[in-house]
Parts: C-alpha cells; structure tokens; sequence
C-alpha cells in the first residue's frame, strides 16, 4: 500500500512513472528512448507529455514582458519550469520579483481544503508570500502599488468548484481596478476532453463557483481568462490587460498526465478524473476518502455496513497530510474502492452521477443524507439537484435539464479556445 505522501512523490515524476497494475512505479530511465513511444499506461502513451511544452516553460516568449518591471507570481507547488520553480527560475534570470501570491493550499501546496493559510516568507529567496485564501482572497491595492506585472501560473483541473479559477478572477479583478497588466503562464487541462454537468445560477455565487458555466467547463485557465474579460464577467464590465502564453503541442483530445499533484487530496490521474463525480459527496455525511491512501478515489458511510452491495470494502478516514480533521474520522466506512479503476476509462466516463444516485438509494436514512449547510447547492450551482435526488429522477432526467445550458455555455465558451476542440 502507498501512502499519499508517497502518491505525490511518484507523480513529480510523471512522464517518468506508470502504474502498472499495483502501485509500481516505471523510471524513463529504464526504458530506452527509441522505445517510448510504445511503451502504454492502459492504451494511453505514457510519454505523451514529452510533445507538451507548458506556458511557463516558453520563457523566450514572455521573459521580455518582464525586463524592467516590477512582478507578483500568482503560484504554488506546482509552478514548475523543466523541474525547477517559476520563483526559482526567475529570480535566478533577475527579474524584479516584489512578491508571491498564493492561493487555497499554500504556496508548496500542503495545507487542507478550506483552511486558512497564512502570510508568509519564502526561505529560498527571502521573497514575502502572500496568502490568496482566508479574508484576503484578492489582492488588496496596498500589496500592488510596487507591482506593473502579475504573472498567474498554476495548474488548474478544469472543474468549476476547484478554487484556483475563482483566484484568477479576483486577481484579474484586482488587476483592472490597478491598472496591472496579467500574464496567464498556461497549462494543460486534464479534464478538458469534455464539458458537463449543470450551469451555475448567480444566485448560488460563492467561492466554489463564481460563473456561469458547467461543473466541467473544458478550458484551460488562459482560455478561462479570456473567457472572463471578453463576456465581461468582472464588476461594473472591467478588462484588465491580458497576455497568454499558450501551450505547444496539446488540444482538447490530447491525454496530460500532470507532473506534480494540483493539491493534497488530489494525488493522482484516477483523482483527478473521478473529482467531477466525487466532489458531490462534500455536501453529503458521506467521506470520499479525505483521510485515507485514496482521496477521492473511495466512497463510504458507516450506515452502508448494512448493505450488501456496499459492505464488501471498507477504510477508516484518520488525519494525515491534507486531512487533518477529515469527514467521519475514526469511524469504519462501507462502500467502493474505485483506485484501481482503469484509467481510460475513468477519463471517457466523465461526469458520472450513478455514484451519488447509487449511494443517496442505498442509504438508510436519506433525511440525514445531505448537509444541513446547503454546500451540496454551492457545488451544483443551483438547488435543483438535491430536488431532483430526493425526487427519485434517474440520470437521464437530470441530464437532460442540463442541456440548454451547455449548449449556451458551448456556444460562449468556442470564442475562446486557444487549442484544438474536442471531438
């Protein structure tokens, strides 16, 4: 068994690591390089990061933007250029770094979802960290005056409750009121093969979701910028000054495997596809593996005991590195273990609702099943999911009140891309 700690050592490596069949790991370094390209993680070239070049990584395209200004990096953990920190790198090249902005999980990205994270100073280079999560979610004026420059690099999910696209408005935000130009580094978007999933009301406008599109929205965070200051999404209609460096040789179809974890409770490739799904869970009484070797790569309740169906697994959610107080600590969970699932398959899955339709039917007491706090509105953008479980529609009924709005959504979101669509 590997731990989660352990996960996210072996995806730093990714490009340099597969899972085959268990948890062992396989090192480039053993494979030589005329053979790479046959070399398959579940029908999925495992080398197919090697044709990706990532915004970051194009410094010849965006170091001189930067020469004689004075620049704010919107990053964390996973802001790396060819294995080595876009901080790093640019305070090495002398460029006029003034400060770091972090955004939820801190900036090397170990702190849990939800949790305050302080300022800070970075000890490599004595730069000041400013958090981007608690009360100062945007920049305030005060720590942009000395600023002309802020360059915004972190890899996103594609999901419109992952926090980081809400981050990129508030600085884009922040930027426009200050007359601050932005440089959104871009990445690669694992979840950008598909759009799904319900439109977001304003009325249910939180930090988990701040627009009006999908659950999965299918850009990547340049074209997500974009998207922003061209539908006039900031207040009172604003733009602030964008500049996107774009990927080379990615689209919407092209499988990315991410070479550093986006977040704590998200350790892996089978995490990341299965968070769409999953994520619903955080408005029920029931864990997704927060907790455990397998966040977001399990589903239990102890109620589930009971059931047939779902007493054939079970794990015990107990703090460790991203959860330190995780749903149902201490207690023995019953359901499904889905981290072994296969991979392609996980990815051409998408969206699936059957875990939470198959969950909320099984459990026995369905009054207690969603939170008291509304949060399960927050993630689906309206209400009318919860309505919708609790009045027994099947899958194909709630998809369908979908489609209106992803049409719309489609059409909108088209004028942006900077990458091949999609089939």
């Amino acid at each position: 068994m590997i731990k989660v700690g352990s996960l996210i050592l072996i995806i730093v490596f990714v490009g340099c690591s597969a899972k085959s069949g268990s948890d062992k790991a396989i090192q480039t370094d053993s494979v030589p390089i005329e053979q790479k390209d046959s070399v398959l993680k579940n029908d999925i070239p495992l080398y197919a990061n090697l044709s990706i070049q990532v915004g970051a990584e194009k410094i010849s395209d965006y170091l001189p933007m930067l020469e004689n200004k004075r620049i704010a990096i919107v990053g964390n953990q996973s802001s790396i250029v060819n294995g080595v920190h876009l901080v790093d790198t640019l305070f090495a090249l002398n460029v006029k770094i003034k400060r770091i902005f972090s955004p939820e999980h801190g900036f090397r990205g170990d702190a849990d979802a939800g949790e305050k994270v302080d300022n800070d100073v970075d000890s490599k280079t004595g730069l000041p960290i400013v958090s981007l999560y608690g009360k100062n979610k945007k920049p305030y004026k005060s720590q942009l005056t000395d600023v002309d420059i802020i360059l915004f690099d972190i890899q996103d999910v594609g999901v419109r409750f992952y926090t980081y696209i809400s981050t990129l408005h508030l600085v884009m935000e922040a930027a426009a009121e200050n007359g601050i130009k932005v440089i959104v580094l871009d990445r690669p978007n694992p979840n950008g093969h598909y759009v799904a999933g319900p439109v977001l009301d304003l009325k249910f406008e939180s930090f988990i979701g701040k627009h009006t599109v999908p659950v999965v929205h299918g850009m990547t965070v340049g074209e997500y910028a974009q998207m922003i200051n061209g539908e006039s999404w900031l207040p009172n209609k604003m733009q602030c000054e964008l500049t996107v460096v774009a990927c080379s040789g990615w689209d919407h179809n092209k499988f990315y495997e991410l070479p550093i974890a986006p977040s704590p409770n998200l350790p892996n490739m089978e995490s990341i596809y299965l968070y769409p799904s999953l994520c619903f869970f955080e408005g029920t009484e029931v864990s997704i593996g927060r907790g455990t070797d397998w966040p977001f790569q399990v589903i239990g309740h102890p109620d589930l005991k009971s059931v047939d169906e779902w007493n054939k697994f079970n794990f015990i959610p107990a703090p460790n590195f991203g959860a330190k107080n995780p749903k149902l600590n201490g207690k023995e969970c019953f359901g499904i273990d889905l981290h072994e699932r296969d991979i392609v398959s996980l990815r051409q899955g998408g969206l699936d609702l059957s875990f939470l339709l198959d969950v909320y039917n099984s459990m026995p007491n369905k009054e207690a099943f969603f939170l008291n706090n509304g949060f399960i509105n927050l993630l689906a953008g309206s209400d009318q999911l919860k309505k919708q479980i609790e009045a027994n529609k099947t899958i194909a009924e709630i998809e369908a009140t979908w489609q209106d709005g992803i049409a719309k959504f489609r059409d909108i979101r088209q004028k942006y891309l900077l990458y091949s669509d999609f089939k």
